[in-house]
């Protein structure tokens, strides 16, 4: 597929996309891909060149189908429909929309690279930033987001409002980044380029505009003329690709790697399943500790995470390896319910899709509790309930038991509670694993993972048909389905469809079965094959026509033999007389 870039100067440059079928991860050889980030004071169009510059196709930023359906769990947890936006970063007129530093694949042309987006820098808090009030501060953790995403940059795009002029948020960073840049640190090639965003068009260029200036002023920050874009446009995006296919050259041509990164595409897996990274998504109300809980899983300060209710907005995607296994995480934000939010805040509306389509594409989704209630709230139910219809696994994680004060009510009587609330509601969750923890101290958190992929394991888990049908036959020996309009209910077989949600067919002599014998037979095949957690799918075919009574040739069957008798014949004939039978007449047999 062709595609044509325009650059300012009017020349066009036909750009080759690779196909869609070759994907890549973000943690298939990391090293050698080059690390794009981007930086810039709050405000500047940092997110909007992100999603521009974003792999839709690898990272999954379509539409999904599910989108378009409007089930019950969505009125219930109070989310809109989706907007043309989908899968990216959050982008909004409010400045400081982004907090957390968020990663992705780009790719630009047949050039593919980690790209980071980070929150908008204060230049008045970046050396308060790293202080004792720093570090307990909402603006203190995401300058040091930003920072370390520049630390680990091999290219850094400084971006700034070219109608704005250097303010002094940007004399700050470029003061910050020069700071960095003679710095002995293990990133010894990290380039800087300015990007001067929002100039549509050209009006820009004449001489009673202030843009100039501002160009010729930037220029004087010892990084190189600053290049004009449009990111909301498209406008100068080849010279931004060409700035990226450069330096990966560069990079590549240090590491001793060939110039094209055409080996790190990987197409669609064929093989085994468990090559695949898990896809986790840790979901949950607001303030119950799912950044907390990541940053316990990681290791590391990876996500923002405080006391405050609604830290969180973009979905935070992050490449793990547990114990030798690949694990994309992803922390959402926190769901309120609809009546609870403010008409005017549009970013917790957005914020809430986002979490919705992370847990759409997950195949686990860890529901995280408050202890404190020693209950099961009724959102945290409509949470589990999305979960469920959308065909996903449920983990519940139950946080904050290190605040439980009775020391009588232990971990494992609120694990039983919080299983029985589930069951009472949501017959079809029973059993579902709860694991009881404190991601605070750390407590109880390494049982998790193992819970994850035992889950991931059972949902992803195809059965022999030979083993489904023997599991019939004795369901049905020790409960027949009932009569309908005086005819015998019979299931012939049964037959796996697909898993990942487990899918079964059953082909019967009717259309469909009583609801409250597919509970049991629900029921029944949750207890034999330990599929707790998640829905099992039993889906009704009415199959009771005869096989052999629909054949347009009817007398094809016809003769003594069938067709190899009939052509032994042909050719005794053709043997003995030399002249082929006739068709519709049999040659009698010679009396000897």
């Amino acid at each position: 597929k062709v595609g044509i870039l325009a650059s300012q100067n009017g020349l066009r440059m036909h750009v080759f996309f690779r196909p869609c079928q070759q994907r890549r991860t973000i943690s298939s050889n990391a090293n050698a891909d080059l690390i794009v980030s981007i930086l810039g004071p709050p405000n500047a169009g940092k997110s909007t060149l992100f999603n521009r510059l974003m792999c839709k196709e690898s990272n999954k930023a379509y539409r999904l189908g599910s989108d378009k359906k409007k089930t019950r769990s969505n009125a219930r947890i109070g989310y809109r429909s989706p907007s043309k936006r989908s899968g990216g970063a959050i982008v909004t007129p409010v400045a400081g929309t982004t907090r957390d530093r968020r990663e992705c694949i780009g790719r630009v042309g047949g050039t593919t690279f980690r790209l980071v987006d980070t929150a908008g820098v204060d230049g008045e808090k970046i050396d308060h930033a790293f202080g004792k009030e720093g570090k307990q501060s909402l603006d203190g953790a995401m300058i040091r987001q930003t920072m370390e995403a520049a630390k680990q940059s091999d290219l850094v795009l400084l971006m700034f409002d070219a109608r704005l002029g250097v303010t002094s948020d940007l004399a700050e960073t470029v003061r910050w980044l020069r700071k960095l840049s003679h710095v002995g640190d293990q990133q010894q090639h990290r380039e800087i380029v300015i990007l001067a965003n929002k100039l549509e068009g050209d009006r820009w260029a004449s001489m009673d505009s202030n843009v100039l200036d501002n160009l010729a002023e930037v220029a004087r920050a010892g990084f190189g003329e600053a290049i004009p874009i449009s990111a909301e446009h498209g406008e100068g995006m080849v010279d931004v690709a060409e700035i990226i296919d450069r330096y990966t050259q560069e990079k590549r041509q240090r590491l001793g790697l060939p110039l094209t990164n055409e080996e790190t595409y990987s197409k669609k897996s064929t093989g085994d399943d468990k090559e695949k990274p898990l896809q986790l998504a840790i979901l949950g109300r607001q303030n119950v500790g799912k950044s907390t809980l990541v940053n316990s899983l990681l290791g590391e300060e990876r996500v923002i995470a405080g006391d405050k209710p609604g830290l969180t907005r973009d979905s935070i995607k992050v490449p793990w390896l547990w114990n030798d296994r690949p694990v994309q995480i992803v922390d959402t934000a926190g769901i309120r319910r609809g009546v609870k939010r403010e008409r005017s805040d549009e970013i917790e509306d957005l914020a809430v899709l986002d979490a919705m389509r992370a847990m759409k594409l997950a195949d686990v989704a860890v529901l995280v509790l408050d202890a404190q209630a020693q209950y099961i709230q009724r959102q945290e139910l409509a949470i589990a309930d999305s979960v469920v219809r959308e065909g996903r696994a449920l983990v519940v994680a139950a946080n904050k038991m290190d605040l439980v004060v009775d020391e009588s009510y232990s971990k494992n009587d609120f694990a039983r509670a919080v299983q029985e609330q589930i069951e009472i509601r949501f017959p079809m969750l029973r059993k579902t694993p709860v694991v009881a923890m404190s991601s605070l101290l750390g407590h109880n958190v390494k049982k998790l993972m193992p819970t994850v992929f035992e889950a991931r394991d059972r949902w992803a888990r195809v059965m022999p048909t030979g083993v489904l049908n023997r599991w019939l036959h004795d369901v049905m020996e020790e409960h027949s389905p009932p009569s309908q309009a005086g005819r015998a209910t019979k299931i012939k077989y049964i037959i796996q469809t697909k898993g990942r949600p487990p899918t079964f067919l059953l082909f019967c002599n009717v259309s469909e079965l009583p609801v409250n014998y597919l509970r049991y037979l629900t029921r029944h095949f949750q207890d034999s094959f330990n599929m707790f957690g998640m829905e099992v799918r039993l889906v009704v075919k009415k199959s009771d026509k005869n096989p052999y009574g629909n054949k347009s040739n009817k007398k094809a069957f016809v003769g003594i033999g069938g067709w190899k008798g009939r052509q032994k014949r042909m050719i005794a004939q053709l043997k003995k007389t030399g002249m082929p039978m006739r068709k519709g007449k049999r040659g009698r047999r010679s009396k000897s």
